[in-house]
């Protein structure tokens, strides 16, 4: 694996860890880093927000207990940015339950400060029907 695939397992293990700290650390500490994430609110932009929502998180029921890419990671380096993508399964506990889902995963990282740090990230859930005539793709 690549230099951009060690240094998201680095993210992923601080969001297993719960390591504050290091989660905001993984992310272009500015207002232009966009994140694009699977729950509710669709898009987080800012740095601000972002350590905002990563700081409620980590005090929420939601504990996350593995990260295991399905296919890929794929990844390129162009210059001082790269990124790196794929689908992930994501494994975690809410309260007493044991809770697992598949996401499609992005992540567009800028080198800067000797680090790579998370310029865009991009995690969502496939929609199973989004056009109501299925899959388009003939078999």
């Amino acid at each position: 694996m690549g230099v951009l695939h060690d240094r998201i397992t680095q993210f992923f293990n601080a969001i297993i860890d719960e390591d504050i700290e290091e989660i905001k650390n993984g992310y272009c500490q500015d207002e232009r880093t966009y994140v694009v994430l699977e729950g509710p609110r669709l898009a987080t932009k800012g740095f601000a927000m972002i350590a905002k929502g990563w700081n409620d998180f980590t005090t929420s029921p939601i504990a996350m207990t593995k990260i295991v890419w399905t296919d890929g990671p794929f990844e390129e380096i162009v210059g001082d940015m790269g990124w790196i993508s794929g689908i992930t399964e994501l494994h975690l506990k809410v309260g007493d339950r044991d809770v697992h889902n598949t996401f499609r995963s992005s992540f567009v990282l800028k080198h800067e400060d000797n680090d790579w740090k998370i310029r865009h990230e991009h995690v969502s859930a496939p929609h199973p029907d989004p056009y109501g005539v299925g899959d388009w793709l003939k078999k």
